[in-house]
């Protein structure tokens, strides 16, 4: 019996949510007195793969096969399902981003186990169950599951989790599982990456804006704000269907899902489409010339008055405390 946490990179470096997942799993092997098991596939150099060690992976299984270097589900949900029967994984833990949300459901199909998916806690183990608080209906509210079956499948909301180091002496073992030729139905013949940005799902700072700018040519003082916050930038619904951002930085329920420590709305009227979204941000932050705004009623702190004056003005004083 083991835990086992498939963890994510990006062209071999690993993302800040595969360290809370190895957090997570560390956490759960510590109740169960049991090791943690880490698994990475695709590319990644030894010296990367060490790193999983220092967050508690007492074993990290590396696979690297030629058709495993882009992400594909069917696939990668196979290799999982394979590490989960070697390690005899009791507990599979996969961060709910955009490829475990697709995952987790798959390797929890081919294992007949239990699902939690958006856990925003560690959860309870009392005898062969497990309890867990998760986000439900579009982060409008939580909910408690209890997992009975013997085997579970976890999948953790990104910054939900407190990265804790807990240094391990790690050992890297090659893995090679036979596939069924069935998981290569799908292969992905190229990546486009949008180079030099934060990424919105791992970001702890987002800076989102609406309508209330009046223009895609405006857009610059919201780049401005988020490049002295090292922040990613968001964008409302009607903003990107306007086609002023990019529909990649779309937030809301039927854009991307993001749960940073800080999301600062600038001209966003907050429909309940958008609050969905973005309900799970630790502090809330918005700036309205409204003061009837609905984003106001969800808000930790509201300014109200001229983003145009206001915003710059933030801008220049961030610059000078941090100078």
């Amino acid at each position: 019996m083991s835990v086992l946490v498939y963890t994510e990179h990006r062209e071999g470096v690993f993302s800040k949510t595969a360290f809370e997942a190895v957090s997570y799993g560390k956490a759960l092997a510590e109740q169960l007195n049991t090791n943690l098991t880490a698994l990475s596939i695709g590319n990644v150099e030894e010296s990367e793969l060490k790193k999983l060690g220092q967050y508690g992976a007492d074993k990290v299984l590396t696979t690297s096969h030629e058709k495993l270097s882009d992400f594909v589900n069917q696939a990668y949900a196979a290799v999982i399902y394979e590490a989960a029967k070697q390690e005899d994984a009791e507990y599979i833990v996969l961060s709910n981003s955009f490829s475990g949300k697709g995952l987790a459901p798959r390797v929890a199909t081919k294992l007949k186990a239990a699902l939690a998916d958006g856990v925003t806690e560690l959860g309870k183990i009392e005898g062969g169950t497990f309890s867990v608080k998760k986000s439900v209906f579009s982060n409008k509210a939580f909910a408690t599951d209890v997992l009975t079956s013997p085997i579970k499948v976890i999948s953790v909301v990104p910054n939900s989790i407190s990265i804790k180091e807990s240094l391990t002496d790690v050992d890297v073992e090659s893995f090679s599982p036979e596939l069924p030729e069935n998981a290569f139905s799908v292969l992905v013949k190229e990546v486009i990456r949008d180079t030099g940005k934060v990424s919105l799902p791992e970001a702890s700072i987002i800076v989102s804006a609406g309508r209330g700018l009046k223009g895609p040519e405006n857009w610059q003082m919201i780049e401005d704000l988020a490049e002295v916050l090292g922040a990613a930038t968001a964008c409302s619904k009607p903003v990107s269907d306007a086609g002023w951002r990019p529909h990649a930085e779309h937030v809301g329920q039927t854009g991307i899902a993001v749960s940073p420590d800080l999301y600062i709305a600038i001209g966003i009227s907050g429909a309940i489409q958008h609050l969905a979204g973005v309900s799970s941000s630790k502090v809330i932050v918005v700036i309205n010339k409204d003061p009837e705004a609905p984003f106001f009623k969800v808000a930790d702190y509201g300014i109200v008055g001229d983003a145009f004056e206001i915003v710059p003005k933030l801008t220049e004083a961030l610059k000078a405390f941090k100078s």
